[in-house]
């Protein structure tokens, strides 16, 4: 461990990214484009109808001066009246045609020319649109001539009247319009802006302050976001959200007490190796020693010596998250099994009965360190359980079964003890969730499942069984396999 590995470490800022339009600007920015379009989709047709009002107006005022002028004694009518007639319909001549004769009932300054003809009886609203936009963009002092039904026996009726006073009036009521038309938009934008902002705006910005705080200190609880009582998308969204953050800072925490743990083993990991070096001297003195019960017993404290150092030099690998990987080879349960008894203090214990039931000459294709530490941890697990519930009627028994099916090696560890509470279940195998037995590390079940996913096996609770099964199934490796079937294909 270096000695760097003390100091706490600095967290660099990430640089802030450089200010570009927000929700709000953007949602702004589509507001008035949107607004505008609108404003156009009821300008066009409300320019149009007015245009087509104003034309309809002058024929319906040429129809009554032309009932007045037809009705004067022989068709004579003072120039001076005619006039004044043409002035208040605001046209330049009237005429109508009563079959095949064509009548001019009164003109006054006709032009040489006609600049337009305008057919209202065969107006559509196309061409009442592109009519009234023609003459909007047109300039001078056109005169157009207007046709339309007339009352009584006529076929029809024209009117010769100037453009200009009609362009006029079209270009007031357009200014008139536009005004009121942006007071409405203005007003309708501001509600709408108004409406998203409170609705989706505020909560987005809500959530994205929550993820930018969580993001600076993913630790602290405070950074955790309220969700509130809203039952639509983003409300669900604020729900997961919090879950989520309280997932991470309860994982960081765990990871944490992981790493402490990890620094503190590193630490005295040097003096406990120097430690056993020291006991392992001495047990090799020891085994010079002709007593019989030591020459028994000498061998064993060798073994158990050699394997601790083992697992002291293997702490660091598993402060980095990783196991060695395993040593497999085909290995013999049945003396395993004896030497977990033996270690876990089982073998003189007569309080609890210790069940073998291994297939007659078992072999499993694993590295025996490893499945001596995952029997262990279940095998110690056991032993916790049933000398913590000693009041129990039934007998306090052990079991240890082992069978082939296939390729496929199964182990199964029993006991009779009060089982794995259902709130443990979840999370049996993570580390540091102990199944509520005062005592337990909560090391050991996930110790043992990290073991046995190295030899591509599981590990599970067996599920309906008296106290608490844990079942480990271990495959034989595919490439022995393929080379035993080679093997006997040569044979």
């Amino acid at each position: 461990m270096s000695a760097t590995a003390d100091q706490p470490t600095t967290k660099v800022p990430r640089p802030r990214p450089p200010r570009r339009l927000g929700l709000s600007g953007k949602l702004l920015l589509l507001t008035i484009p949107l607004v505008m379009i609108a404003e156009v989709l009821i300008y066009v047709p409300a320019i149009a109808n007015f245009w087509m009002n104003r034309l309809n107006d002058r024929l319906a005022a040429a129809n009554t001066a032309a009932l007045v002028l037809d009705a004067a004694p022989l068709g004579m009518v003072p120039d001076s009246l005619a006039r004044q007639i043409l002035r208040s319909i605001q046209a330049r001549a009237v005429a109508i045609k009563m079959g095949q004769q064509r009548r001019l009932l009164a003109s006054a300054d006709l032009p040489a020319a006609i600049d337009h003809d305008i057919d209202m009886r065969e107006m559509t609203v196309w061409s009442a649109i592109t009519g009234s936009f023609e003459m909007m963009l047109e300039s001078g002092h056109e005169v157009i001539r207007v046709i339309g039904p007339a009352s009584g026996d006529a076929q029809f009726i024209e009117v010769v009247t100037d453009e200009q006073p009609l362009r006029q009036a079209m270009f007031r009521f357009s200014r008139n319009l536009v005004v009121v038309s942006l007071i409405i938009a203005v007003l309708t934008a501001a509600l709408v802006y108004l409406a998203l902002h409170f609705l989706f705006v505020r909560p987005m910005r809500r959530l994205t302050a929550s993820l930018v705080g969580f993001h600076e200190d993913p630790e602290s609880s405070a950074r955790i976001i309220v969700p509130s009582q809203r039952g639509d998308e983003i409300g669900v969204a604020e729900r997961e959200l919090s879950d989520m953050q309280r997932d991470l800072v309860s994982m960081l925490h765990q990871k944490s007490r992981l790493a402490a743990l990890g620094l503190a083993v590193s630490k005295i990991n040097h003096d406990l190796r120097n430690l056993l070096a020291s006991a392992q001297l001495i047990s090799d003195q020891m085994a010079s020693v002709p007593d019989p019960r030591v020459q028994r017993f000498a061998p064993k404290l060798m073994r158990s010596l050699e394997r601790a150092i083992a697992f002291c030099q293997s702490t660091l690998s598993y402060g980095r998250v990783q196991e060695a990987a395993p040593d497999r080879r085909m290995m013999s349960v049945e003396p395993i099994v004896a030497e977990v008894r033996e270690t876990a203090g089982l073998a003189s214990d007569a309080s609890i009965t210790w069940i073998t039931a291994i297939e007659r000459g078992l072999a499993v294709d694993a590295d025996p360190d490893q499945l001596f530490r995952v029997l262990l941890n279940l095998v110690r697990n056991a032993a916790q359980a049933l000398e913590s519930n000693p009041n129990s009627d039934r007998p306090m028994q052990i079991r240890v079964s082992g069978r082939r099916e296939g390729a496929v090696a199964i182990l199964e560890v029993s006991d009779t003890g009060p089982g794995v509470p259902q709130k443990a279940r979840d999370h049996l195998f993570e580390a540091f969730q102990t199944s509520g037995r005062p005592g337990g590390s909560g090391l050991g079940l996930a110790i043992a499942a990290e073991l046995v996913r190295a030899h591509g096996g599981n590990i599970q609770l067996v599920e309906g069984t008296i106290g608490a099964t844990f079942r480990i199934v271990i495959p034989d490796r595919p490439v022995e396999l393929l080379s035993i079937r080679n093997e006997r294909a040569r044979a």
